[in-house]
């Protein structure tokens, strides 16, 4: 079986795996403002990573918003 199909997955239809690309980007923009390892990031369901990334996304927003 592909590396990039779920264990019961086919390859017929849907979505079988997540762009490496976009795991790598996650995995290190988690860890360089949370500092945990590549380990435990990847150990993550992808729906838990995604939402602390947007997490963080949300705090450098405010963090960086220009002051009046």
């Amino acid at each position: 079986m592909p590396e990039h199909l779920r264990v019961g997955a086919c390859a017929t239809g849907g979505i079988v795996g997540y762009p490496l690309d976009k795991l790598y980007e996650e995995v290190a923009f988690v860890a360089f403002h949370f500092h945990w390892s590549e380990s435990e990031l990847l150990n993550m369901e992808h729906l838990e990573r995604r939402r602390w990334a947007a997490q963080i996304s949300r705090i450098n927003e405010v963090l960086n918003k220009p002051q009046r």
